[in-house]
């Protein structure tokens, strides 16, 4: 299975990392650091089909809101589970992700076992593992 996240900061790149390999050694992760990044790759390269992408809210140049806009009118990502992973639990912003086409919102949690937790109950709630 192949994860994209598309997250600014590094460290956290990192922690998602090493939480998705606490679920499962089979899962791929792909990174991107903005959302104009993440965007060029999924244009450029149509072979690359991700089971699912998580977006940071808060980004330089594109932020995670318009970043999920736009992958939402990529026809081949348009059923894709797309989930905001951030600091932030702004009522607002919640709310604005789901109308726009998160599948969830889960807010950067202070530890990687409890960030593999709630990737465990994603996944499974999307049926990418069992």
């Amino acid at each position: 299975m192949k994860c994209f996240l598309i997250d600014d900061d590094i460290d956290d790149q990192e922690i998602f990392s090493m939480a998705v390999q606490e679920v499962s050694d089979s899962i791929l992760c792909y990174f991107a650091d903005d959302g104009v990044k993440a965007l060029e790759k999924l244009h450029r390269d149509a072979s690359f089909q991700p089971n699912c992408i998580f977006i940071d809210i808060n980004m330089p140049r594109m932020n995670g809101i318009e970043c999920l806009q736009h992958i939402r009118e990529i026809n081949r990502l348009k059923e894709l589970p797309v989930c905001m992973f951030s600091t932030s639990a702004d009522p607002s912003i919640v709310a604005r992700s789901k109308e726009l086409g998160a599948t969830d919102f889960i807010v950067k949690p202070p530890s990687i076992s409890t960030l593999s937790t709630m990737l465990t109950n994603f996944f499974t709630s999307n049926q990418l593992i069992k």
